[in-house]
């Protein structure tokens, strides 16, 4: 496989996470939350117009690129926030999502790490196409490895700065940590490893010294 063909397929890890419009609503959905629950005090009507707000990106996407699951997938995540906010007048828990993801993600990647099993190899491997060859080669697993702990790294770090926030009921600072380490801080990971991938896979302008698949 050519260097341009695995820039735009193996490494497309930005679409993986959802891409542009997923980071919209992300970001849309806590923004929104935050500044109206910052000027208005009110948790129902901070979470109701978080979801407008995600309600209208996702009608834009189904309109534009007609990908309902994706837009079903952002407005069920908001919704869902603002239902535990809403029904519990208590407004850190329209956060209550991305804090577990956060706590799960950290611990999903560090055990996909510590089996050999690291949770990119599996994806980035099945975009090239490898399948599970790579956990043959151990220069590739050990690579595979290394862009597993940029994601872990993530989610840990957001695991121990929004925990102590959401537990000292701190809403206003809890939302612009959140929405600065959900899908803004997903992308910028997404962006590491693909430099990574991208390094290893051409370091001086010729073919890798890590195999690349010949399919796709």
């Amino acid at each position: 496989m050519n260097f341009n063909l695995l820039t735009q397929k193996s490494l497309s890890l930005f679409a993986v996470v959802g891409g542009w419009r997923t980071l919209a609503e992300s970001i849309a959905s806590r923004a929104l939350f935050t500044v109206v629950y910052l000027i208005t005090g009110q948790v129902t009507t901070s979470a109701l117009i978080a979801v407008g707000g995600v309600f209208v990106i996702a009608v834009a996407r189904v309109w534009t690129d007609r990908k309902y699951w994706q837009a079903a997938g952002g407005l069920l995540t908001v919704g869902v926030s603002a239902f535990l906010a809403g029904s519990s007048g208590v407004g850190v828990n329209f956060y209550l999502v991305g804090v577990l993801a956060s706590v799960a993600g950290a611990a999903v990647f560090l055990v996909s790490m510590l089996v050999g099993w690291p949770l990119i190899g599996l994806v980035v491997g099945q975009a090239r196409g490898e399948r599970f060859t790579w956990r043959r080669d151990r220069a590739r697993r050990r690579l595979y490895q290394k862009c597993s702990a940029v994601f872990l790294a993530k989610f840990a770090i957001g695991a121990m700065v929004m925990v102590p926030l959401y537990l000292a009921g701190n809403v206003i600072v809890l939302g612009i940590v959140s929405t600065l380490l959900t899908m803004p801080a997903t992308a910028a990971c997404a962006y590491v490893i693909w430099r990574i991938l991208r390094a290893e896979a051409d370091p001086t302008g010729a073919e890798s010294a890590v195999p690349i698949s010949n399919r796709g």
